[in-house]
This record gives C-alpha cells, structure tokens and sequence, in this order.
C-alpha cells in the first residue's frame, strides 16, 4: 500500500467518524427537545394526547368499534369473488339488505316500548281473562307417522330465506350468507349497547352508509389489479424462451 492509499483510507475513515458524530448528536438533541415538552406538559397537569379524540357521539363511537370488527371480514369474502362483478354486486345488495332486516326488528322494539310506556301511563291497566275449554287432550292420533311427516311444513332453506326480497347471483348470495353469520351477532350485540334514540339512529345510519362507502372502495381497489399489457410479439418470444430445441425461427404477425 502506497502513501496516498493510506492518506485516502485514513480521510475516509475521518469522514465516517465525523458523519456517525453528528448523527449522534442530532438524535440526543432531539431527545432533549422531546423530553423537554413532556416535562413541560406534565408540570402544567396535563398528559399526554396518545388516544385519538372520541366522537362526540356515542353512537358513532360503537359503531367505529364494530366496523374495525367486521370491515376485515366482508373485505375478504368480497374480494375473493372474482369471476364477475355480478357476483360482487349480488353479495352487496345481500350484506346490506340482510343488516337492515336483522336491525329493523331492533329499531321497531324500541320504538314501540317507548310508545307501550307513553300508554300505560296515561290508562289503568285491565286485566282480561279470556276464559274457554281446555283442549281435549284425550283425543287419540291414529294417523301413521308418515302422514303426520307429510302433513308437516317443509322447513325453508336458510338460502332462500336470507336472500328474500333480493336477487342477484346465488354465489354472491351464498358468499353473503357465509359472511353474516359471521358479523350478525356483533352488529346487534353493538347495537343493543345504546338506549339513546339518537344514538340508535346515528348508528344506523352511519352503519349503512359506511358499508356501501367501502364496498365501492374494495371494486375501486379491486379495478386497479389490471393486468399486465402484452402482445403477440411478446408472448410469442416467451414461448420460444421455453427451451424448444426445434423452434429454431419465429415468424412475428404484426
């Protein structure tokens, strides 16, 4: 190794050491800075801000809790359906529908409690015994237990129940069903958390529209995987990359 080579390595490594130097000091000034603000917050009886604020609704506040919940779970099953859209749009139409039907029975309950109270209040509650024969229970079944089964209603396929009211695709529909029952409980579960009317309305309002805002977020998302443009002069190099021994020309069709 010669002079100069020993002048440049020692120049390099003076440069390193410097650099590395001020790095360091750097990240401890920043350190003093931040500590610095935290004493400051902390002498003035405040804490730190590391929770986000809460809405000012409790509603919106649930709701935000369920949708981190179930968004994950619907985002998966409609992404996988990937044949066509109309499947896609099937598993919508579906999810939506089979929320509002679960949280409609809900809504009408409550509505309608508020109500039966407003009325007891202002009436004497009557008390009425309807009176009548007891049912014959000496009557004797002589039918065969195969004439009771064929006289017995068919029980409805859960399918075709959930899709009532809705049509679509059936593998969007059958993808739909799989995903609620998945979410259903945590939806009422959330929802039967809040006695407020405001809150209750506010949460379903919210809850829908927020479904449909991210159902069309998951197909724009979903428009972007395009794939890759190609051509035949490409395809056809690919191909006769593959090792062909016999291909020994190619004949391009532009």
């Amino acid at each position: 190794m010669n002079q100069e080579e020993k002048v440049l390595r020692e120049n390099i490594r003076r440069l390193i050491r410097h650099v590395k130097q001020k790095k360091l000091n750097e990240e401890n000034d920043l350190r003093v800075v931040i500590q610095q603000m935290m004493d400051l917050e902390l002498s003035e009886g405040q804490t730190p801000d590391v929770d986000p604020a809460p809405n000012k609704s409790t509603g919106i506040n649930v709701l935000e809790e369920l949708l981190k919940k179930i968004i994950p779970i619907i985002e998966t099953d409609y992404k996988s359906l990937t044949t066509n859209s109309d499947q896609r749009q099937s598993y919508r139409a579906h999810v939506l529908n089979a929320v509002d039907n679960s949280l409609t029975p809900a809504r009408i309950n409550n509505q309608a409690g508020e109500a039966a109270e407003d009325f007891a209040d202002s009436i004497e509650e009557i008390e009425i015994n309807v009176g009548g024969d007891e049912p014959d229970d000496k009557f004797i079944d002589i039918r065969t237990d195969a004439e009771k089964a064929s006289e017995e209603p068919e029980e409805e396929d859960p399918l075709d129940g959930f899709g009532t009211g809705v049509e679509g695709d059936e593998t969007g529909r059958n993808m739909a069903y799989q995903s609620y029952k998945k979410i259903e409980t945590s939806i009422l579960d959330s929802y039967e958390l809040l006695s407020d009317p405001e809150d209750q309305e506010l949460f379903y309002d919210y809850l829908i529209a927020n479904l449909k805002l991210y159902f069309e977020k998951f197909e724009e998302e979903l428009a972007n995987q395009v794939e890759e443009p190609t051509n035949q002069a490409y395809d056809m190099a690919k191909r006769s990359q593959g090792g062909d021994p016999d291909e020994e020309d190619i004949e391009l069709e532009l």
